[in-house]
């Protein structure tokens, strides 16, 4: 049951990001007016307010606000999924069955004459 809900509510996530995406690209920004201002009479102010809300800011903001809730909901399940040993440094290694071998210190060189590998302690 957690897994579908985690499903759903990552579906709707993804969904309600490529719709914010689509719809700030689809509208009309404010410094598209600035070259129309500058001599061919454009009907908008340069800095002032471009009235109400139309229907695509409002879906925007909409649609922004599931984004939001659904990040969320999703942080949320995300952590209450995981497990109380899911931690990297809790974690044993596992049995392999086969057990551990000494390795055999290697042999040492002979030592010729003049040579201080006589001196090292062994």
């Amino acid at each position: 049951m957690g897994g579908l809900v985690f499903s759903v509510v990552l579906t709707v996530h993804v969904l309600a990001g490529l719709g914010v995406i689509g719809l700030v690209l689809m509208q009309h920004g404010k410094g598209a007016d600035m070259g129309a201002a500058f001599g061919s009479g454009a009907s908008g102010s340069l800095f002032g307010s471009s009235g109400s809300a139309n229907f695509l800011s409002r879906t925007t903001a909409a649609l922004a606000a599931v984004f939001f809730v659904t990040s969320l909901g999703l942080s949320y399940l995300a952590g209450a999924k995981a497990p109380a040993a899911s931690s990297v440094m809790g974690a044993e290694a596992p049995p392999t069955g086969v057990p551990a071998t000494p390795v055999a210190p290697a042999p040492a060189a002979p030592a010729d004459d003049g040579s201080k590998a006589k001196d090292i302690p062994r």
